[in-house]
């Protein structure tokens, strides 16, 4: 799965059949703040969706970088996947 980083759009981006699937985003310090999801209609894998979160969860290791997620399904994915928990920046508990 390739994941496109829109700095442009501050966006991070992938193609599907059913079109593009966006997670926008924001930079405050060094923290990145997942604010919001963007998906054709009739998109429904959720299997895609929480691989790209773990790309962008790569990302961020990579520019260490601590991860708020202000969305609810990226908060659920943070529930799932506890050995992301450690992205969460001090005081914030999912």
């Amino acid at each position: 799965m390739e994941i496109k980083d829109n700095t442009f759009a501050r966006q991070f981006e992938i193609s599907t059949p059913t079109g593009l699937v966006t997670i926008e985003y924001s930079f405050q310090e060094k923290k990145i703040f997942l604010t919001k999801i963007n998906t054709p209609e009739s998109f429904d894998d959720q299997e895609l969706f929480y691989n790209m979160l773990k790309s962008i969860m790569e990302i961020s290791i990579e520019r260490k970088l601590k991860v708020v997620p202000i969305h609810p399904k990226i908060a659920t994915f943070f529930k799932k996947n506890p050995i992301y928990k450690e992205l969460l920046p001090p005081g914030i508990r999912i």
